[in-house]
């Protein structure tokens, strides 16, 4: 009976748009958030159609097999591509997550894909790049496509983004109905930001479905956007000023994820550090919280943090790094040792204030693993700049170092900026490189026995992959038995970028999940839906297809 009084108001509804049939159809619906549209939850489970208006068809001669352009979503196979960071890919997780519990079938294979779903970068040019060369191989391939991430979110009007449909950054949680009106061949554009009594939020809700890449690897976004203002920096552009979740919501998050078997979170955002200073918080209190959390064996890594905000927290920033649950392991990007580069970069800090962060962790969390980013050929740099910046390299020999060329983003005030030759750019990338490859990290470790975290599969899938406590990659053979385990390694070689373990003999093998983890491809946070929820998002999409198909009926019989 419920279903059929749904359709009966379905058919009602129909009946009372017909006046509008002539009307000309709305291709882009630009987003805009007030005190009436429903909640994000209300949207997920009782989501508000967007009923288009009727299309024009010519008359079919008589005899001919009916054709209309109704099409039922919910139905189709979704390919989803993430470039960038790892709030980009958790973004990602999200979108595919909701996108499966809906009814869509999501696919790795693109060729089988109906829609694909491009979750874009803008830190370099060659990541918009790919983004855009895959936007045009989907529409040689007949794909239907929508957008997200920051390229859409800060520049919508490129021309080659013209009439795709665009999830903003804030608005993953309404990833379903932008995607069911683009299979409907609909251009729907979502850009707006979330806020609450005027402030604004750090995003969708924590809680939504979602499917991990990896089972065992909760990605948490604790914040979005900064404080800071870099002159080279589009991703400003797309995520804005800090905003940040509260600690009740990412504690819960964290403890949703261990009983769905996960063993290992990474905290994300694009600056750890500031975290809290919107909701008069700090990053410390969150992590002490968080810590309470962590069953024994699983492990916590925080994420990218800048110089300036965490000198603020290094005694505290030094005991929870040294806790038992937490890795020894920070990423603190220093971008350039010259202090006039980092004046024209609008860094906030001198090289003086990375180099105290770096040498109190050293001495207070022993055997920390810091990892560091420079930018090479940054306007105006000169070759006493880029020594300054190879002879911190040289004094610190950072196990992990992220070397990136310059390349000026439109619309950054670097991009204004007189660069430096193109030549010049590549022979300074070329020697930081070869001077980071001088030297073997790991090298004196072996020998050592140590405990590592088994999550991964290495890239050419003959080892698993685990993590010591200062979070260095360890090889171990790949036996099932060991994927999620914290197991004891004895290390036997060492690589520039890894070891190999070789398992202790009768050695306890820990396992941390207190819960089985999920499989791959399997959404979380499902449980939480009701089974009448999931059957009325079914009944929803026939509705959708019904509604269409008698607009067509009518509009034809208009005509005769």
């Amino acid at each position: 009976m419920r279903i059929i009084k749904v359709l009966h108001c379905s058919v009602l509804y129909v009946s009372q748009i017909m006046a509008s049939a002539c009307d000309s159809p709305v291709d882009d619906i630009e987003d805009m958030v007030t005190s009436h549209d429903p909640t994000p939850h209300e949207r997920q489970f009782a989501r508000r159609n967007i009923v288009p208006r009727p299309r024009k068809h010519k008359l079919q001669p008589a005899g001919e097999e009916l054709q209309t352009d109704s099409v039922i979503p919910g139905t189709q196979k979704i390919w989803v591509r993430t470039w960038g960071c790892s709030h980009n890919s958790s973004d990602g997780e999200y979108m595919a997550g909701q996108l499966a519990a809906s009814g869509y079938k999501i696919t790795e294979n693109p060729a089988d894909a109906d829609l694909w779903l491009l979750n874009s970068c803008t830190v370099k040019n060659p990541a918009e790049d790919h983004f855009r060369n895959s936007i045009k191989k989907a529409q040689e391939q007949n794909k239907k496509v929508v957008v997200a991430g920051c390229v859409p979110q800060a520049q919508p009007r490129t021309d080659y983004l013209k009439e795709l449909s665009i999830i903003g950054v804030q608005q993953i949680d309404r990833v379903v109905e932008v995607v069911d009106e683009a299979i409907k061949g609909h251009s729907v554009r979502l850009l707006g930001q979330k806020k609450e009594k005027g402030k604004r939020l750090g995003g969708a809700r924590l809680d939504l479905p979602k499917i991990r890449k990896n089972p065992l690897i909760e990605i948490i976004s604790i914040n979005t956007g900064c404080l800071n203002a870099c002159t080279y920096c589009k991703t400003k552009h797309a995520r804005g000023d800090l905003a940040s979740y509260s600690i009740e919501e990412l504690v819960e998050r964290a403890r949703q994820s261990f009983q769905e078997g996960v063993c290992e979170i990474w905290l994300t955002s694009e600056d750890t550090g500031a975290y809290g200073r919107d909701i008069g918080t700090d990053l410390p209190s969150l992590l002490w919280e968080l810590v309470k959390e962590i069953p024994e064996g699983a492990m916590l890594r925080l994420g990218m943090t800048n110089p300036p905000y965490i000198l603020e927290h290094l005694e505290e920033m030094g005991r929870i790094l040294q806790h038992p649950r937490v890795y020894s392991f920070l990423h603190v990007p220093v971008q350039s040792a010259s202090d006039s580069v980092l004046m024209d970069m609008k860094r906030e800090y001198c090289c003086a204030d990375f180099r105290r962060v770096v040498d109190f962790l050293k001495e207070r969390v022993p055997g920390i693993t810091i990892a560091t980013d420079i930018i090479c050929g940054f306007p105006g740099e000169t070759d006493e700049d880029f020594e300054q910046t190879m002879e911190l390299v040289r004094q610190y020999r950072f196990p992990s170092l992220f070397i990136n060329q310059f390349y000026p983003r439109p619309g950054t005030p670097a991009a204004k900026m007189e660069q430096v030759p193109a030549h010049v750019k590549k022979q300074r990338t070329k020697e930081l490189s070869a001077l980071f490859h001088t030297y073997k990290p790991y090298d004196h470790k072996i020998g050592e026995r140590q405990r590592v975290l088994v999550t991964e599969e290495s890239f050419d899938s003959q080892h698993y992959v685990a993590h010591n406590k200062f979070y260095e990659q360890v090889l171990v053979p790949k036996k099932p038995e060991f994927k999620g385990k914290m197991i004891e390694v004895d290390i036997y070689e060492a690589g520039k970028h890894y070891m190999k373990g070789q398992p202790v003999e009768d050695a306890r093998v820990f396992t941390p999940s207190i819960a089985q983890p999920l499989q791959k491809g399997q959404v979380s946070g499902l449980p939480q839906v009701s089974l009448l929820d999931r059957l009325n998002m079914n009944i929803s999409h026939y509705i959708d297809g019904l509604i269409i198909i008698l607009v067509w009926f009518e509009e034809r019989r208009s005509l005769c």
